[in-house]
């Protein structure tokens, strides 16, 4: 079973809950993992972040322009980046193209489940 971590702006949790509903439409064996927080997070919230990001097989960013502003979203990718856990962007909405700085280097694709799954079987 592959393990994907999903990234996301607060402010895009439907977008996130779409991504793992939609993951029962494709062909990999795969779950999603988060770390979505109600409370603002600390140093032991980062910790056991780390923990389950390095525990999965790779993880997609949900972009938006809510991105740029989620500390927490630009913390895992920050992280994934420096575990060495492949990374995918997938920007939510056709039409933006907005992404954070954390992001620089990484491929970054329009939401499509093909694209998806592509990203997924690659891990």
């Amino acid at each position: 079973m592959k393990r994907v971590f999903v990234a996301f702006a607060v402010e895009d949790k439907a977008y996130r809950d779409l991504l793992k509903g939609q993951s029962l439409n494709t062909n990999s064996p795969f779950e999603y993992t988060d770390m979505s927080v109600k409370e603002p997070w600390d140093s032991e919230w980062k910790k056991k972040c780390r923990s389950r990001i390095k525990g999965c097989d790779g993880m997609i960013a949900l972009l938006s322009s809510n991105s740029s502003n989620a500390s927490g979203e630009k913390w895992e990718i920050s992280c994934a980046k420096e575990e060495g856990v492949p990374l995918i962007g997938i920007y939510i909405h056709t039409d933006d193209k907005s992404s954070p700085s954390e992001m620089d280097g990484v491929k970054k694709i329009r939401w499509t489940s093909e694209g998806i799954e592509e990203f997924i079987n690659s891990l």
